[in-house]
């Protein structure tokens, strides 16, 4: 996870395998409502899909620049996940690349980084890819620049 600074923090993407399920969700919200699916605050159950979703958002705050939740931003700006869905629904996905790096970039990387960070933080979970299928996935995109 990325401070306020943008240094990165201890962050535990297994946390699905370590939450005693019984007990809920307690230690996780401490993470920030930010990185935690939906569906987790709603049933208090991590799971590996839970976990792909806060992987996805860690990957849109690097591409973006911005943390997943601006509490200095108007309401419509200060939440990452739906300014990203709605430039990516607009075609515009390379105006949410982080302005302090100006155009120093691969488009098609950056392209594939913020495609695969809404993919694996997509609202419906069932639609989000396994830790395998994302990893694959991802290195073709790095090397091919295609997603």
């Amino acid at each position: 996870m990325l401070d306020s600074s943008f240094d990165d923090k201890l962050g535990d993407y297994g946390l699905a395998r370590l939450v005693d399920h019984s007990k809920g969700l307690k230690n996780t919200l401490l993470a920030g409502v930010g990185y935690i699916a939906l569906e987790c605050l709603s049933s208090g159950k991590a799971s590996e899909e839970s976990d792909v979703y806060s992987f996805g958002v860690v990957a849109l705050e690097i591409a973006c620049g911005k943390r997943s939740i601006e509490p200095k931003f108007h309401e419509l700006d200060a939440l990452l996940l739906p300014w990203v869905w709605e430039s990516y629904g607009n075609g515009k996905v390379l105006d949410v690349a982080d302005k302090k790096i100006g155009m120093e970039f691969d488009p098609k990387q950056m392209e594939c980084l913020v495609i695969v960070g809404l993919w694996c933080a997509h609202p419906n979970l069932k639609l989000r890819p396994s830790i395998r299928n994302w990893n694959k996935r991802a290195s073709i995109c790095w090397n091919n620049g295609n997603v």
